[in-house]
């Protein structure tokens, strides 16, 4: 009963996976530069009674080898058309509608925000700008502003842009190989800047500015020396005609230190203050160039401040539109600079006649995943009789055939993994529990 009992949990309940590699980091880890190999667990119970939904990390069967067990985030769903666009992900039904921006909810906008590489020059510290006198910058995480001015980030008066290290907590980020990193070229416009506040007697302002491209976006909270009748706002201009969303009775008092938040994610900018919260939805930026500013009239002290970028979707030279079909989805890693997924999923097809070590495919295509040169097919010099082919199939058999022989069918695009193939959604990070040289704890949802 005991080993009945065991072997239904592990096939229909619950099973205990390890990542073997980067494709989700740094949200799961699987990093041989880190030694961090996360073990997670994996409901396989939940599928059984319901359809997974977007942007849930699932664990599936590989369809261009079904040997082998993959997991990554779903955010394409069965007969949708989908679109990776300037960094983010779109919906529509069909042909005849508008493309509509994918916003995610909070749990996983909170795992894909990546603060900013400490190890980049140009966060280290805020720039000041002109006119600014008398500010004191203790790196990045303090700003004591005495009378008006403003400082901005990045210092070099450029964009943030995706860097591969960004988002590693603790010292993780160092850790990882050079050789492996890819240097970030995207500008990304979705920003996120936290911290706390104290606005002093004779602040008038506090404000928080975000560029993307041509536009500005200002979300400003009066202080306690503004007019009565101030009120905190978000003002977007640069997109025609400027937009605006004010809070009446949201403002700083003296003394008190307040913890905000100023973002722009999936076209919502959100400016958090205190615990009240406005929103301004904007239209989708094609420019992406961007920076983020501190504005004060008067005093005011900043600290803990967190500037952190979202994931930018890259899409060079990959496939970036999907026409879905019923009970299929579309997969995508989070380390999105570094992963196979649906955007470059492909089967190679190849036919080849018997011989005495071969029975030959019989007259019929077998496919295999599309890895060259070192994971499949694989070419093999060295042979008498010519150069060989291993070819592992979409079901894991091995062949072998000679390449002369051989007849290369039409490589095809295979994005796409049926439901049948999905085993289960990821739970828990329950191993390592904590990396002490990293200074990490991994203990988590999988969110």
């Amino acid at each position: 009963m005991a080993i009945v009992m065991a072997v239904m949990l592990k096939y229909f309940v619950v099973e205990a996976y390890k990542i073997p590699t980067g494709s989700m980091q740094p949200t799961l880890m699987g990093n041989e530069d880190t030694a961090i190999f996360d073990r997670i667990l994996v409901d396989k119970l939940s599928f059984h009674f319901r359809a997974p939904e977007r942007f849930e990390i699932v664990v599936f069967r590989y369809p261009l080898d079904r040997s082998k067990n993959f997991i990554k985030r779903l955010v394409g769903m069965p007969g949708e058309q989908f679109r990776i666009a300037d960094g983010d992900l779109f919906t529509r039904q069909d042909g005849g509608e508008e493309w509509k921006v994918l916003r995610r909810p909070k749990p996983v906008q909170e795992v894909h925000w990546r603060s900013l590489d400490r190890f980049d020059p140009r966060f280290d510290s805020w720039k000041v700008q002109a006119g600014t006198r008398g500010w004191l910058l203790q790196g990045r995480e303090q700003v004591l502003a005495r009378g008006g001015g403003k400082v901005t980030l990045p210092n070099d008066g450029g964009s943030v842009v995706d860097r591969y290290a960004d988002g590693y907590p603790g010292n993780m980020g160092p850790k990882l190989s050079r050789g492996r990193m890819i240097p970030g070229s995207h500008p990304v416009g979705d920003l996120r800047l936290r911290g706390e506040v104290t606005a002093l007697a004779n602040c008038r302002s506090v404000a928080l500015e975000f560029r993307e491209g041509e536009r500005l976006y200002r979300m400003e909270v009066p202080g306690p020396k503004a007019a009565p009748e101030a009120v905190a706002r978000i003002v977007a201009s640069g997109i025609g005609k400027d937009r605006e969303v004010t809070l009446a009775g949201c403002r700083l008092a003296a003394d008190q230190r307040v913890e905000f938040r100023a973002q722009n994610m999936d076209d919502l900018l959100e400016f958090e203050v205190g615990g009240q919260l406005l929103s301004l939805e904007i239209p989708s930026a094609s420019d992406q160039r961007s920076s983020v500013s501190l504005a004060v009239e008067g005093d005011a002290d900043f600290r803990e401040l967190d500037l952190a970028r979202d994931i930018y979707y890259t899409a060079d030279g990959r496939r970036t539109e999907f026409t879905i079909p019923a009970d299929q989805y579309v997969m995508l890693g989070d380390n999105t600079q570094d992963s196979s997924d649906s955007r470059e999923w492909a089967l190679v097809q190849y036919s080849w006649p018997a011989s005495d070590d071969n029975p030959g495919s019989g007259g019929q295509f077998v496919r295999g995943n599309f890895r060259p040169p070192n994971e499949n097919p694989i070419r093999v010099t060295g042979d008498p009789a010519g150069t060989r082919v291993f070819l592992r199939d979409e079901w894991g058999e091995l062949h072998h055939f000679l390449e002369r022989e051989a007849t290369r069918g039409e490589t095809l695009p295979a994005p796409f993994v049926p439901r049948e193939l999905i085993v289960g959604r990821a739970v828990l990070v329950f191993w390592p529990l904590w990396t002490g040289d990293t200074g990490v704890v991994r203990l988590q949802w999988a969110r």
